[in-house]
């Protein structure tokens, strides 16, 4: 399986702070299959969707 990425977000956010599923959240709220999903190596949250076939 493939994903798009919509935005990724530092993981370093203050306490209490979730911008990476406040971002997914919106997104669902928009029909999209939004995820969240952790890059170890550059340290930050993704906010991914399915791939469409075609890309």
């Amino acid at each position: 399986m493939s994903a798009k990425v919509l935005e990724y977000f530092p993981a370093g956010a203050p306490r209490g702070s979730w911008p990476a599923e406040e971002f997914a959240a919106q997104r669902r709220a928009e029909g999209e299959a939004a995820t969240v999903v952790m890059d170890l190596e550059r340290d930050a949250f993704l906010v991914v969707v399915p791939a469409a076939e075609d890309e």
